[in-house]
């Protein structure tokens, strides 16, 4: 702070780049609550820095940050080793305008999120830096400690990996509305039917409650299968279970409401129209971003 009360150029420079920073280490991480603690020791380290020095502010910072992650990447992997049942990423209440930028809305999806947990720390960060914000190879390669031939190698296979796991094509928001409208008015109707026609043969559904609150220990799959387990699981609790539309990491998702208070939320992808994967969070300690909305950019 400088002597008037105002924010001195360090703390401008980084509020200027704080969503892009956050983006990028909740990207990595799949934690909003890691994400913001990276933000901390991120600020930490660029308030001790000579402004003079740094010719490119974003750059830095984007460095230092990803710097952090990648260090806390690894922590989080030992705690997801023992962590109890399915792990899915934090969700986080988005801006219905976060959409239009597809690019941005795609990699934050549960769906994408989930491929990029079976990548390694490195390939991780190289595949978010190049693909999602566009760094250039030198800039990626002072951020993960590799040479711009090695990290040009990473980001090959990391893209190979991820197009072969990722949805074939980004669908709509309208797309994934209208799938999302069908499946809500089936589940409250208790169309066994009408579930059917729009879960894909091979859909997959994961739960994670981390051992909080109830949840599937392990992942469902097949349209019957799925069908019947969220049929009955509405069912039990009748007119007290209630369902909202939400905007939750860039695309359309579901509120569940037990009591009128947030039990889960629900997100889904979306393959040729049908829904091929559901991911409900339960556990009350990553709902915490979905009561209000996030800032994310690139």
């Amino acid at each position: 702070m400088s002597e008037d009360g105002r924010p001195g150029p360090a703390t401008e420079v980084f509020v200027a780049h704080r969503n892009l920073l956050f983006t990028v280490a909740y990207e990595m991480l799949g934690s909003a609550a890691d994400a913001e603690d990276v933000l901390q020791e991120t600020w930490l380290k660029w308030a001790a820095v000579d402004l003079e020095t740094v010719r490119d502010h974003r750059a830095y910072l984007v460095r230092i940050t990803t710097r952090q992650a990648l260090t806390r990447l690894r922590t989080l992997g030992r705690r997801k080793e023992s962590y109890v049942g399915p792990w899915l990423p934090e969700p986080l209440l988005t801006a219905p305008d976060v959409a239009e930028d597809v690019v941005l809305a795609d990699s934050l999806s549960m769906a994408v999120l989930l491929v990029l947990e079976t990548l390694g720390p490195t390939e991780r960060a190289v595949f978010v830096l190049r693909e999602v914000f566009d760094l250039e190879y030198d800039e990626i390669a002072e951020a993960v400690d590799k040479t711009p031939a090695a990290v040009r190698q990473i980001a090959h296979r990391a893209r190979q990996h991820v197009a072969a796991r990722r949805p074939r094509e980004v669908a709509s928001p309208a797309e994934t509305r209208a799938a999302l409208e069908a499946f809500q008015r089936a589940v409250q109707t208790g169309d066994l039917q009408g579930l059917l026609d729009i879960l894909a043969p091979d859909v997959v559904a994961l739960g994670d409650g981390g051992g909080i609150k109830q949840a599937m220990p392990r992942p469902v799959v097949g349209a019957d299968k799925v069908a019947r387990l969220l049929l009955g699981g509405m069912s039990r609790f009748g007119p007290e279970l209630t369902i909202e539309p939400a905007e939750v990491n860039g695309s359309p998702s579901l509120f569940l409401r037990l009591h009128g208070e947030l039990d889960s939320v629900l997100a889904v992808r979306i393959d040729n129209g049908l829904v091929s994967g559901i991911y409900t969070v339960r556990n009350p300690h990553k709902l915490s971003h979905v009561h209000e909305e996030t800032s994310v950019s690139r």
